[in-house]
């Protein structure tokens, strides 16, 4: 699995503690990068700020982006993601313990490839990131520009 990370932007300590925990069991830890807002999340993404000197020709195999974002929102990143050549094919899944309909109708509408309510249960939630990071880091396919080595 070389040159496959997954970008998780997500500002709940507890839920971020939990999806490295979930990583680090299945042996996926050192394929997940952590941001905590949404200017960090397109920082890293475009290589600005603190992550100017990021390689921006590699990108992240999949995005897990929570929406209730400090600085930016994560509807807002979804919709630069979109915007921009360079990143608008690539995936992105909402994972949000949001319950408003129109959150799912607008990530949707912006281009997410999945929307998955963060279950409340540990054991329910253990089990979701895990089959969220087989699923996008062993069997689904990117286009031939996206692939990595």
């Amino acid at each position: 699995m070389k040159g496959t990370t997954i970008l998780l932007v997500e500002d709940t300590a507890d839920d971020e503690y939990l999806v490295k925990r979930v990583f680090t069991k299945i042996n996926l830890i050192n394929n997940l990068f952590v941001v905590r807002d949404g200017a960090e999340a397109l920082d890293y993404l475009f290589g600005t700020g603190a992550h100017a000197n990021r390689d921006t020709t590699q990108m992240p195999a999949v995005v897990f982006l929570d929406l209730k974002l400090p600085k930016i929102s994560g509807l807002e990143v979804l919709r630069r993601i979109r915007a921009d050549e360079r990143t608008k094919l690539l995936p992105v899944v909402i994972l949000s313990s949001s319950q408003e309909e129109q959150d799912l109708i607008q990530s949707y509408s912006l281009g997410a490839n999945s929307y998955v309510r963060k279950p409340v249960d540990f054991t329910e939630f253990t089990e979701a990131v895990q089959q969220l990071g087989f699923y996008w880091l062993l069997l689904n396919e990117l286009p031939l520009p996206r692939r990595r080595e």
